[in-house]
Order: C-alpha cells, then structure tokens, then sequence
C-alpha cells in the first residue's frame, strides 16, 4: 500500500467519522426535542392547560412539583388560599401574604393566573354566618370583592366570582347570602368584581353541570345576570368524573348550552377517581363524608399502584374527554387539572380519608403517566 493511498484512506475515515458525528448530534436534538414535549405546548392553539396550586408550590418549597408546573401549564389557580377563611379571617383583618406570593409565582412564568374564590358558602369566615341583615350583607360583599380584587387588578386574570350556588335540581341554593339577600348576591358580586377590575374575566363555578337540571339552572343563572347588566364572561365547570360518568354526551351538552349563551367555558377542576366511592354521593360537595369507610379495603383496593387493566381505562377515559374538548375547541378556553400530582390530590381524603388515589396525569414521583403519553401520542397523530 503506496503511501498516497493510505493518507487518501485515512481522510476517508475522517470525513465519515465527522459526517456520523453531526447525524449522531442531530439525532440527540431530535431525542431532546422529544423529550421536551409538553400539555401545553400540544394544546397551544386550543386551550388553556392549569392546575390548581397548593402551598407548597406557592412558597416554592416543592422544587419538583414546580419543575413540572412551569414545563406542563400555563394556567395557574389557587387551590384554597384564596377562600374567604383563609384571606379574609376576620371582619377588618385580610391576609394577603400567601396570595401575593401566588400571583407572583404566575407573573414570573407568564401564566394565566385564577383567583378561586370570591364569593362561596363553604369554607367561610364563621364571622359572616350570624349576619342576617340584607344591607349589611351587601355592603360586606362588596367591601370583600372589592379589597382583594383591587389589590390585584390587572394581575390576575379571571375570578370565579361565585361558586357553587345552585342545588342539583337547578334551584338557588340555601346559604348566608342567599338567607339575606335571595338571588340579588349573585348581581352584586359580578357587577362589584367588573366595576372594580373591568378587564378581568368573571366566571360563574359549578359542579355536576352534566345533570339536565342544573345545566338549566345555570342557564336560568347566567341570562338573569345578562339581563340585570352584570358582566359574566364564563361558566366554570368543576369536572370531578369517574371512569363511567358522566357521559361524553352529557359533557358536550353543557358546552353547547352554555356556549349559546355567548359565553366562554371553562373546565376547572379536572380530575378523573378510579376508586369506589359510596352509592349515594351526589357530586363534589366537600361536606359530604364517609367516615365509616375509613380503612375499608373495598374503598381502597389500589393502595400499591394500579393494575395494567385500569390504567389502560384512566387513559381511554381521558382521550374520550380530551377528544370532545379538543372538538369544542372554539368554546373552550381553558382546562385546569385539580393538582399537579397524585399525591397532591383532594381524593386521597375525599369523600373518605387516607386513600390511595391516582386521579392525574402525574404519579407521586412526579413522572408522567401512561394517560399522559397516550394523550400526547394521541394529539401528535
């Protein structure tokens, strides 16, 4: 072999050796590129992708749980702390502390950021209960509405001004404001809420808004306000389902209805139980409980990770949901998941206490879930 030769082979070597580099370094980008996927990135264009943050996401704490928040979503809502007993305690007394943290975190990630909620008969200050004057009443709404949205006028971007006033059937709800003041605190609270923040979107929150009647108590609800000239620029629905209900075609219904309407929909607390709850719970209510459950094994049979089978169920039920959400797209404009990651969620204590649930895309570890790939895969086809 003539010294030409080898020298003419060893460059060879070398141009193939630089060209297997740089298909090798593509082909990285491209792995890394996948691995970057994101909900809200695969959403973009469709909707808005939240979660319902809790402490410690807010004082940053959790390091995990915020990795993932700031990658998945773009959408944040508080959890609690925004409830009357915790910001506003007692009469002349509000604590802002926590949510001023919350609104932070948001506007640092550029996130749509949900004040959850103005206006609710639970969770309430005991303070308020033994009003019964419908003046003093309505000064009190109005004085509350209007110190904690003016605190953060054009930082936060939507209010659930009031949630949950309804009963199943559609009719008004029994409660302290409408003991006092009937149905006119619902105009109350949207018209105090847009005079003080005009730009703010103001949604009206509830749960089992599949049911015909409540669907049309909501209806009722939100042309009532229109008529009295109260902003309402949404409908929240709370969608804490199961692997057998509601129905897709229930769920498109309230969409549709809604949407005639003139208004936007929301779904706001979306999490999916794959555990057996009692025959004769009705809905989301959070005094409903079932102590007598506690420790009961047939209430709780997934305490070490789920069988194949049903997650194979979690994740169809989810790409049904997701389907009819991604077809209603033009009258959706956000999904919020109820917590970042199992271990976080409501339904480990509710409606029975210490149980193993796995209602999210994200398990404890804080990786996603099968439900979570197959949606991605899903969309991407």
């Amino acid at each position: 072999m003539t010294m030409t030769y080898k020298i003419r082979l060893l460059l060879i070597v070398f141009v193939f050796g630089i060209s297997a580099c740089q298909t090798k370094n593509k082909e990285t980008k491209k792995d890394n590129s996948k691995s970057e996927i994101s909900l809200k990135d695969h959403f973009k264009g469709s909707f808005l992708i939240g979660a319902a943050i809790n402490d410690g996401h807010i004082d940053r704490s959790d390091s995990l749980g915020i990795q993932l928040l700031e990658k998945e979503f773009n959408s944040i809502t508080a959890e609690n702390i925004m409830k009357w007993m915790y910001v506003h305690p007692e009469k002349d007394s509000y604590f802002f502390d926590t949510t001023d943290k919350f609104v932070a975190l948001g506007q640092e990630n550029g996130m749509y950021i949900v004040g959850h909620n103005l206006v609710w008969h639970s969770q309430l200050a005991e303070w308020v209960n033994p009003i019964k004057d419908s003046l003093e009443m309505a000064t009190l709404l109005k004085n509350h509405i209007n110190t904690i949205v003016s605190r953060y006028k054009g930082k936060i971007d939507a209010w659930d001004v009031v949630n949950e006033a309804l009963n199943e059937d559609g009719t008004l709800r029994e409660s302290v404001f409408s003991n006092t003041m009937g149905d006119s605190f619902l105009e109350v609270a949207f018209k105090e809420a847009a005079k003080t923040d005009p730009d703010a979107e103001l949604i009206y929150n509830d749960y089992n808004l599949w049911k015909p009647e409540k669907r049309d108590g909501v209806v009722r609800l939100v042309k009532k306000l229109q008529e009295k000239g109260a902003k309402i620029d949404g409908v929240g629905i709370q969608a804490h389902w199961s692997l057998e209900g509601p129905s897709i075609e229930d769920i498109e219904n309230s969409i549709i209805a809604f949407s005639e309407l003139g208004v936007k929909v929301s779904f706001t607390e979306l999490d999916v139980t794959v555990l057996p709850n009692p025959w004769d719970l009705d809905g989301a209510a959070v005094n409903q409980n079932y102590n007598e459950f506690e420790g009961d094994p047939t209430m709780n049979p997934y305490p070490n990770g789920l069988p194949d089978s049903v997650k194979l169920q979690l994740s169809n039920r989810y790409q049904d949901i997701f389907n009819l959400f991604t077809k209603h797209k033009d009258k959706i404009n956000r999904v919020t998941f109820w917590g970042v990651q199992d271990g976080q969620s409501w339904l480990n204590n509710w409606p029975i206490n210490g149980r193993t649930n796995y209602p999210l895309f994200f398990d404890r570890n804080y990786q996603p879930k099968k439900v979570y790939t197959d949606i991605i895969s899903a969309k991407n086809n």
